[in-house]
């Protein structure tokens, strides 16, 4: 049984863990403000940006000069699998759900015969997925040294995997993202974006048609990049605002948990304490009525 002082000690070391998670919850749902902001500034640009593709996609997909972004190799055996993860951890189960859906998305495809490459945005995510898939994961961007995500860093990361699927290593890409729901639901999102995955209302020609200058082709030469770079974008800051909500969810139950991990060591402590103050008392009467 410990002694009253490992006792004092392990409360102290209680206390001191409930201060710090309760300042980290505190920064967490500070920043998560500005993360929840920016992602749902960025929503409707890039839902309009995809409806507006695929409504001029509509009448190029099937034109012999459509842009390989949006009509794919014509393959689809080498699948890579776009992981954006956070940098940190103490959030719960934000990382892991990510790559939980990724690496079942993987399983199946290898079962199915497919062939699978790993892009992974995030320390964490790479972390995690280079236990089982090391020799597949061809590229990893950190972003520790990141202060405030930029559209420049989706657009490097875009620029790199459009440069392989130019060079032919892949047929289809597709992200992976948590999206921010609330502070306490953030869903695990899987997205293709190469080949572009058409919205159904332009897909069955029900959107509105308009003339373009230039021609479909070349304005999707130019689009269907962009839009790949806002997609990413879209993600990073979805990712963003999860994680600070995921661990602002989780440094608030740490701090609950740690309070009741206190209760109860005073309550043993006081136990304890009274028990040896009895047993002293005790055997000073004794001691008392044998004289």
């Amino acid at each position: 049984m410990p002694s009253l002082k490992d006792m004092r000690v392990r409360i102290a070391s209680t206390k001191a863990t409930q201060k710090i998670t309760k300042a980290m919850q505190m920064v967490a749902a500070s920043k998560l403000r500005r993360a929840q902001t920016a992602a749902e500034a960025a929503r409707p640009y890039a839902d309009k940006m995809a409806a507006v593709i695929s409504n001029i996609a509509s009448a190029a997909a099937s034109s012999p000069g459509a842009p390989a972004l949006l009509a794919g190799t014509g393959k689809d055996q080498v699948h890579l699998l776009l992981v954006c993860t956070g940098e940190r951890g103490l959030s719960g189960a934000f990382n892991s759900s990510i790559v939980r859906l990724a690496r079942e998305r993987a399983i199946a495809l290898m079962n199915e015969g497919k062939e699978v490459k790993f892009f992974c945005v995030g320390r964490k995510g790479y972390e995690q997925l280079r236990r089982q898939f090391e020799k597949q994961i061809i590229a990893h961007v950190d972003l520790r040294g990141v202060r405030q995500l930029a559209f420049k860093n989706a657009e490097d990361i875009a620029k790199k995997v459009i440069a392989r699927f130019e060079a032919g290593e892949f047929d289809v890409c597709t992200l992976f993202f948590s999206r921010f729901r609330s502070v306490i639901a953030q869903v695990p999102t899987a997205q293709q974006i190469i080949p572009l995955v058409m919205e159904e209302t332009a897909a069955n020609g029900n959107a509105t048609s308009y003339e373009y200058e230039p021609e479909e082709d070349e304005i999707l030469t130019r689009l269907l990049p962009r839009n790949l770079a806002v997609q990413v974008f879209r993600a990073l800051l979805e990712n963003n605002a999860s994680f600070y909500g995921a661990q602002m969810t989780a440094m608030d139950n740490a701090t609950r948990n740690a309070g009741e991990m206190i209760r109860k060591q005073t309550l043993i402590y006081n136990r304890t304490r009274q028990a040896m103050i009895t047993k002293e008392l005790i055997e000073i009467i004794s001691g008392a009525e044998a004289v």
